[in-house]
């Protein structure tokens, strides 16, 4: 099979993280939009992808689109698809659909719509007028935005957020995508110091640490593509040998994660040690009045917890206060917090090198990036 057009789906916020991902796996031709950034790459793509993208919430394998203002176009224009060539007869094809200020607002009647349309493509395909559908499933996607339809194949199966590290999670758990594109977005390197003084069950950290290691966050999952026909078994297999081929060893400097929940930071050492990045976090108990550091440089990057988070403003104000007293000698350093606080930089006494409006689930937060000075270049080591 030739190119196909993919799509990267991400939170919005996102897409500019995702994009950079991409460039960075060599996808550097791709257009983004609201919540999805779209690319063209052969099937091997769709294995790197899944296996190596962040922040993105899923990989999509666009089979067409197309506009359409009443039902009638709609079944027509999914009709006219070659789905023969994406579902093989046994197939299990599930479809799911979301509408945005479009005439066809009604989704179930567009998946059920949908759904008609392959089925009757299929049926001319296969000859055959019912299928049982019991084997390896098809996600199809359908997305209607301002009359335009796309329909995609889901090549991710269960959301790329779901490493395969993390069982219980404590209240307003961060999701992995947007605990690793915090760290995508700040200064750190696997070089210097990272500290969460709000680390719950240790999202943050652990995705520091595998992106620290260049470890690909999909390692230890599958993916619905891997059971699709038109993707070779070879593909999986050379694209699971480079994610063996760059993982780095451990950090040598590792990881400060602490909390004042022990019951959380017993889920983190839980999930780091499934994520294979145990040895590189030091977990610890702790409130983040007592965080105290003798190094000049470093990052913080945390989620502290919201009000809604919290008993009451009162607990809140107390909570940032004393972030703010524990941060205030760490003029050098570099800070990175999500938060809802609308006072973060008059509590900090410092003003945001960049604010990043980002969504913790449906919760409208700000990043608040304070970036420190480049800490000096270590010298060569002589001989």
């Amino acid at each position: 099979m030739s190119a196909i057009r993919l799509v990267a789906t991400a939170a919005f916020g996102l897409e500019a993280v995702v994009a950079r991902e991409l460039d960075a796996l060599g996808y550097t031709e791709h257009r983004t939009e609201d919540g999805r950034v779209a690319f063209s790459a052969d099937p091997l793509a769709v294995a790197r992808t899944n296996l190596w993208l962040r922040s993105a919430d899923r990989v999509l394998v666009e089979v067409g689109r197309f506009p359409a203002t009443d039902f009638g176009q709609l079944f027509d224009g999914a009709h006219a698809l070659p789905w023969e060539e994406w579902i093989p007869e046994d197939a299990a094809f599930p479809v799911r659909g979301k509408a945005v200020r479009s005439q066809l607002m009604s989704v179930p009647d567009a998946q059920a719509l949908v759904k008609k349309a392959i089925v009757e493509r299929l049926k001319a395909r296969y000859r055959r007028n019912w299928f049982a559908e019991t084997g390896a499933p098809v996600p199809i996607e359908v997305g209607i935005v301002r009359d335009q339809v796309t329909l995609s194949i889901d090549s991710s199966g269960a959301g790329l957020h779901k490493r395969g590290y993390r069982e219980g999670v404590g209240q307003a758990p961060l999701k992995e995508t947007l605990a690793a594109a915090l760290v995508l977005l700040s200064h750190w390197n696997r070089d210097r110091l990272l500290a969460d003084p709000f680390c719950g069950s240790g999202t943050i950290p652990i995705e520091a640490a595998l992106i620290g290691r260049d470890m690909a966050p999909g390692a230890a999952r599958r993916f619905a593509a891997e059971s699709f026909p038109w993707i070779d078994a070879a593909q999986w297999q050379r694209a699971r040998e480079e994610v063996r081929d760059r993982a780095r060893p451990a950090l040598g400097e590792r990881i400060l994660a602490t909390d004042s929940d022990r019951r959380a930071l017993g889920q983190a050492r839980k999930h780091a040690a499934r994520a294979g990045v145990d040895a590189d976090i030091h977990i610890q108990q702790a409130a983040v009045g007592e965080f105290r550091t003798s190094r000049e440089y470093g990052c913080v990057i945390s989620n502290p917890p919201y009000g809604v988070r919290l008993g009451g403003d009162g607990e809140v104000e107390r909570v940032y206060a004393d972030m703010a007293d524990a941060f205030a000698p760490l003029s050098s350093w570099s800070l990175y917090v999500l938060t809802t606080h609308p006072r973060l930089e008059a509590l900090f006494d410092r003003k945001a090198t960049r604010r990043r409006k980002l969504y913790n689930g449906g919760i409208e937060c700000t990043y608040y990036q304070f970036a420190g000075p480049r800490p000096p270049l270590r010298p060569c080591p002589e001989g």
